[in-house]
C-alpha cells in the first residue's frame, strides 16, 4: 500500500505530530470525503505501508522526525511545492528564502531523487504575466539546481469556491510558458513534467508526470512495481493507486488557488481545535459512525501487485 500524506492538506507543515502519533499507534481513521459518518480504518504498520508520499509546501516541522520514520521501516519521498508567489497569494507560508533552505536541508537528508520540486500552479494574469514566470522560474532553478532532479508544474484550474481570484489560461499562454520553462529547465539539469494536463508539450522536452510514481517507488523499494492507475483522480492524472489519509478543509495555509479548501474559516477552526492524539485528523469519532477496515497488501510481499 502506498500512503499519500496528503493531497487534501499539508500534513508535514501543520500536522506532523499527529502523523507521527498515528504511525506509533499503527492505524488511522479516515472519513469518507462525501460522508463523514463513514470511516475507514487504515493499517499503518511497516509491513503494510510500502511507501509514503509526502506533499508539502513547508517540510521544516517534520525534518527532525525523518530519521525516526526511516528507522521505523517506512520508505518515503516528498512532493515539495515551491512557487514564487508572495503572501498575497500564499499568505500562510514562510519567506521563500527560508523555504529554499528547507528544500536543501531535505535534499541533503534524502538525496535529490526523493525530493520532487513542484512549481504548481502556474497562473498568468496582469499580476503574473508570462515574462514574470520565466524570470522567477529561472531564479528558482538557480536556487535549487542540484537539490532535485525533476520539476513538475501545472496550469491553474479555476474553481467555483475561489470566486474569480484567477482565470483559466489560454492555450497560447500555456505554450509560451512551457516553451520558456523547457529551455530554462534544460540549462539547469531538471527533467520537466506536467501534472494532470492533457496538452502535449513534448516538443519542449516536457513529459506527463505520475506524482504517485510506480517507477520511483520501485526504485526506492528495490523491486519492480506493477501499479494500477488511480481511478479516483482526474483522467489526465498519471498517478497509481494510493490511500490518502488527509481531510479537505483542514489546511490553514490560505493559498488562493487551493482546490482542497473551500472555506478558510472552517480550515482555521479545524487547525485551532486539532488534537494530535486523535485517531482522525479532524478529531475523535462522536459515536454512531460506521467504521470499516481497509484491507491492504504489501508490495514487499507481493512485489508485483499494488492495492
Amino acid at each position: 500500500m502506498i500512503l499519500s500524506v496528503s493531497r487534501r492538506t499539508d500534513i508535514p507543515a501543520y500536522y506532523s505530530a499527529w502523523f507521527l502519533n498515528r504511525l506509533a499507534e499503527g492505524f488511522v481513521l479516515v472519513p469518507n470525503p462525501h460522508n463523514p459518518r463513514q470511516l475507514s480504518r487504515i493499517p499503518l504498520s511497516p509491513e503494510t505501508v510500502d511507501c509514503i508520499v509526502f506533499w508539502t509546501k513547508n517540510p521544516a516541522p517534520m525534518l527532525d522526525a525523518l530519521p525516526r520514520i526511516e528507522a521505523a521501516g517506512y520508505p518515503f519521498y516528498f512532493q515539495f511545492t515551491l512557487t514564487p508567489y508572495g503572501p498575497r497569494t500564499e499568505p500562510g507560508l514562510p519567506p521563500k528564502e527560508e523555504l529554499v533552505r528547507a528544500f536543501w536541508a531535505l535534499s541533503r537528508r534524502l538525496g535529490p531523487k526523493r525530493v520532487v520540486w513542484r512549481y504548481d500552479p502556474v497562473m498568468v494574469d496582469g499580476r503574473y504575466p508570462t515574462a514574470w514566470h520565466l524570470e522567477r522560474f529561472e531564479a528558482l532553478c538557480n536556487a535549487l539546481e542540484g537539490a532535485a532532479e525533476r520539476c513538475v508544474f501545472s496550469f491553474v484550474d479555476p474553481y467555483r469556491h475561489t470566486g474569480g481570484a484567477y482565470r483559466e489560461m489560454t492555450r497560447s499562454e500555456c505554450l509560451d510558458v512551457a516553451g520558456g520553462f523547457g529551455e530554462i529547465a534544460a540549462r539547469h539539469g531538471f527533467s520537466l513534467f506536467t501534472c494532470a494536463e492533457t496538452i502535449d508539450l513534448s516538443a519542449f522536452g516536457i513529459g506527463h508526470a505520475a506524482c504517485i510514481d510506480p517507477e520511483l517507488v520501485g526504485g526506492i523499494l528495490g523491486c519492480p512495481v506493477k501499479a494500477a492507475k488511480d481511478p479516483g483522480q482526474r483522467p489526465a492524472c498519471g498517478c497509481c493507486e494510493s490511500v490518502d489519509i488527509g481531510a479537505y478543509n483542514t489546511c490553514p495555509g490560505g493559498c488562493v488557488y487551493c482546490y482542497a479548501t473551500t472555506g478558510q474559516a472552517a480550515a482555521l477552526r479545524c487547525a485551532a481545535a486539532h488534537d494530535p492524539a486523535a485517531p482522525m485528523l479532524t478529531g475523535w469519532p462522536r459515536g454512531g459512525e460506521r467504521i470499516s477496515d481497509r484491507a491492504a497488501k504489501s508490495l514487499k510481499a507481493a512485489q508485483t501487485t499494488l492495492y
